[in-house]
């Protein structure tokens, strides 16, 4: 096949995490078979090694400068973004990243007829599809999740940073997302949750799930008997800047961590991520806790903790920070949003990671893994055997290979 991928935010290096690890693995699958076009937007922390590096990968890279909104700063320019946003139904942040040379580029070559499918790898990339465009080619979208929803949820838990506007751009949100869904032949989505989502809002596309992977090369098993009976480490992976991050570090800093301290003095507890947020860094004044930013390895981290704990209460998706974990071998305690689409539990599945949503939940699934060698031994086994049979890259690759040949039936 000859694909068309659109990637606005640069999908280079992978370990930045986020929107950037999903699409550069599918793409590395994808370009070992067929011929791709990358066109993607170059933000200012990317290196012109890192574009040397990419290039690489593809038949063709174009990359363009960041798209930029016209409107300002403060109170009047929120009214700017607000108006334009009811008015042509797009999102502040969606219009940010337009690029009309990006946008002539891509219409150009959709023109030669030369394409058999043109994807959006993440939902912002809609802007540049036309909606003839389904009528001509395989028009596919990888929404990696439904913003909407998240907007939902948010505001349902009492979560959101401005109630007021979220109320506003809720409705805005569903009509958007249901309108630019509805322009694409094919859908992907990573958890069935956010599927069943995707077919409400275009019930003529077909949809499908293709969750998440974990390169295993990056992350090594590590050996659960290595780890010492009194290692009382706790780790939180992620961006520290993301609004979902930083409520789950808040909230295990401030309100689980001092709990689990009283029980287990010596006990540390590691925010390991790019970009901390000064309310994040503030979170070092927790005895106990450290606050590390990017490192240069995660994996490192990770191999020196008892547990991973991932104390999400807003967000959709698959985490990759939980499939990492998982795969590292180190035991997973996790709220209902951290293991989303993951069967760990239950009758039928072997128990993988345990399961918290609140303050003495996560206190007891911790003192668990602190205090019993054979569930710390049966989580890593389990969780890693997860992972290798139903979360790699290359299961991930050859399910969107399948979706983009119109092969694979719909979910």
């Amino acid at each position: 096949m000859k694909i068309l991928m659109l990637s606005a935010p640069f999908p280079y290096p992978p370990t930045r995490g986020g929107t950037e690890v999903r699409t550069f693995n599918l793409m590395d699958y994808l370009c070992q078979r067929h011929e791709i076009t990358l066109v993607a937007q170059r933000q200012r922390h990317v290196t012109d090694e890192e574009v040397h590096e990419l290039e690489r990968y593809v038949e063709r890279l174009e990359v363009f400068p960041p798209g930029e909104s016209n409107a300002g700063g403060g109170v009047l320019g929120k009214v700017q973004r607000f108006a334009e946003f009811m008015r042509d139904g797009r999102p502040p942040y969606v219009r940010s990243y337009e690029q009309p040379h990006m946008q002539a580029l891509v219409d150009r070559e959709i023109a030669t007829g030369n394409y058999d499918a043109i994807t959006c790898e993440h939902s912002i990339n809609e802007i540049f599809v036309r909606p003839a465009w389904r009528d001509r080619l395989n028009t596919v979208i990888d929404v990696h999740s439904s913003i909407y929803a998240s907007c939902r949820q948010q505001l349902e838990m009492g979560r959101a940073i401005d109630p007021l506007r979220e109320r506003l751009n809720l409705p805005l949100l569903e009509r958007y997302e249901r309108q630019h869904c509805q322009k694409f032949s094919t859908i992907v989505a990573t958890t069935p949750e956010d599927g069943v989502q995707m077919r409400e809002f275009s019930k003529d596309s077909r949809v499908h799930i293709i969750p998440n992977g974990v390169d295993l090369s990056l992350f090594p098993y590590r050996d659960p008997d290595s780890i010492a009976e009194d290692n009382h480490r706790l780790i939180f992976v992620g961006a520290m800047n993301t609004i979902a991050n930083i409520d789950s570090a808040t909230f295990l800093a401030k309100d689980v961590f001092p709990l689990v301290r009283d029980r287990y003095p010596d006990a540390t507890l590691s925010f390991v991520g790019t970009s901390p947020t000064p309310e994040v860094k503030a979170l070092e004044r927790v005895p106990g806790v450290e606050v590390t930013g990017r490192v240069p390895s995660m994996v490192d981290y990770l191999h020196r903790s008892a547990a991973c704990v991932l104390s999400m209460r807003i967000g959709y998706g698959i985490k990759n920070k939980t499939l990492e974990a998982l795969a590292a071998g180190v035991p997973v305690v996790a709220s209902d949003s951290g293991l989303e689409g993951l069967e760990v539990d239950g009758e039928k599945n072997a128990l993988a990671a345990l399961r918290a949503n609140s303050v003495p939940e996560y206190v007891e699934q911790i003192s668990r893994i602190f205090e019993e060698a054979d569930l710390r031994r049966s989580l890593a086994v389990n969780g890693r055997a997860l992972i290798e049979r139903s979360f790699t890259w290359e299961r991930a690759g050859e399910a969107y290979e399948a979706a983009l040949a119109g092969t694979a039936p719909s979910a």
